[in-house]
């Protein structure tokens, strides 16, 4: 088993910045990835960003260029610090781990943070 507690979600200006961390505990050695979904309201929840254990990063167009992913191993931790924000980031950001067992990939989910972009 895996837990995931996310924090740094808020309110923000558009043009503003946040910073979320997902700390990860539990059969950590399990992980291979990690990464960061987001669901609007109406919505389905979509990728942001993921990264590997080997420093590998993938992100959403709308995303590239105004979000980093970043990982510190050692603290079990996932960073998305998110730039340049704008209403249509507004969503629930769910905080995801994989963990390969064997031939299986189970996916974990933290509660999630509200990220509201608004005047």
């Amino acid at each position: 088993q895996v837990q995931l507690v996310e924090s740094g979600g808020g309110l923000v200006q558009p043009g503003g910045s946040l910073r979320l961390s997902c700390a990860a505990s539990g059969s950590t050695f399990l992980i291979s990835a990690m990464g960061w979904y987001r669901q609007a309201t109406g919505k389905q929840r979509e990728l942001v960003a993921t990264i590997s254990n080997g420093g590998s990063t993938n992100y959403a167009d709308s995303v590239k260029d105004r979000f980093t992913i970043s990982r510190d191993n050692a603290r079990n931790t996932v960073y998305l610090q998110m730039n340049s924000l704008t209403p249509e980031d507004t969503a629930v950001y769910y905080c995801n781990a994989a963990a390969r067992i064997i031939t299986t990939t189970i996916n974990y989910w933290g509660q999630g943070t509200q990220v509201t972009v608004s005047l």
